[in-house]
């Protein structure tokens, strides 16, 4: 059985810095949490508010939950986490994802194309950075370092040559996680990162335990299941009513299920119908891209919320989180307020 870490998970932000954050994380430090994550899609980024709230804190781990590959060239990436890591005395975690092809392609203007090669030649460049065994080169397609005339892009000089990093990093072996939700991605996590961001999880699942379990067989994999964080993004509400408390997180899941994404190709709605929910997945995707959203919210079964949270009375949540101390799962990465921070920090620290 797991003693389980909690991580404070702000999240993007929904049109301005979380209301109350800076007391809420000063909370999280004080009653021992391990670690504060931060994301960005197409708003807020993943790496200021870290630098900035990091700045307040001295133990808390810091966590990109997650950069988002095509937002940044590799090296960029690898820059940013250097400087971050020595600036918060080491407290740094590079929490990578693909993100998806309508954020990627219509944010980002790149093409979301072999997300799996492109994540593994992301990889190596930024641990050669890091290493800084001598000047980066890489031979991959997605990153080609240098850029030279014959890789068939228009407007190169020819002039660029390959560069080591001007400044040695505190940690060469700055942790990356990555976020996955599809079995090879997972795989790829175990084999080649420190940990996994994980979300829309059941603990009780063997499917992602088997994906895990293929990545740590690979030869030359990076960690072993024991030194392999799984860091879980798990809403927690302490409410007398359970219903009540699922009713809180519906939007969240409608949000994933239903509208994140297009129709046929939801990478988050692909776990619940992998669930069995597939017949729930289609009333809830075809309700939401019709702006009907809170009709695709009550559409969703409560079961299936409460298989991925921990709900309701102090009690049942003490319960329900021994699936999770049996499984996998490191850290439970929570939303909310301070309160939120304190309750969490009760029933699960103790």
């Amino acid at each position: 059985m797991t003693k389980l870490r909690l991580g404070l998970n702000v999240g993007y932000w929904a049109g301005g810095p979380p209301p109350g954050i800076e007391e809420t994380v000063a909370e999280a430090e004080r009653v021992g949490f391990d670690s504060i994550w931060c994301a960005e899609a197409y708003g807020s980024d993943a790496l200021t508010p870290l630098a900035w709230w990091g700045s307040r804190t001295q133990r808390l781990r810091l966590g990109t939950g997650i950069v988002q590959l095509s937002a940044r060239q590799p090296t960029a990436t690898a820059m940013a986490a250097m400087t971050l890591d020595h600036l918060s005395g080491g407290r740094f975690v590079l929490g990578l994802g693909a993100s998806g092809p309508q954020v990627v392609e219509g944010w980002y203007g790149r093409p979301f194309e072999k997300p799996l090669a492109r994540t593994r030649e992301y990889l190596g460049i930024l641990r050669d950075v890091w290493a800084r065994g001598g000047p980066v080169t890489s031979d991959g397609p997605a990153y080609p370092l240098p850029l030279t005339p014959d890789a068939g892009q228009p407007g190169v000089s020819g002039l660029g040559k390959p560069l080591k990093s001007s400044i040695r990093p505190l940690r060469e072996d700055i942790p990356v996680f990555l976020a996955a939700e599809g079995p090879k991605n997972v795989a790829l996590a175990a084999e080649l990162c420190d940990g996994w961001i994980a979300m829309l999880l059941d603990p009780q699942e063997r499917f992602y335990a088997d994906a895990l379990a293929e990545g740590f067989s690979r030869d030359g994999a990076r960690r072993t299941p024991e030194d392999f964080e799984v860091a879980a993004m798990v809403p927690l509400v302490v409410h007398d009513d359970v219903e009540a408390a699922v009713d809180r997180v519906r939007p969240f899941y409608a949000l994933y299920f239903g509208g994140m994404g297009a129709k046929g190709r939801n990478f988050h709605a692909n776990v619940a119908i992998r669930m069995g929910y597939e017949e729930h997945v289609d009333r809830i995707q075809a309700l939401y891209l019709d702006g009907r959203k809170d009709e695709a919210a009550a559409a969703i079964p409560s079961e299936l919320i409460q298989r991925m949270a921990l709900l309701g009375p102090a009690d049942k949540i003490r319960h329900d989180l021994a699936a999770w101390e049996d499984s996998f799962v490191t850290t439970l990465l929570v939303d909310g307020d301070a309160e939120t921070v304190r309750q969490a920090a009760e029933i699960v620290l103790g």
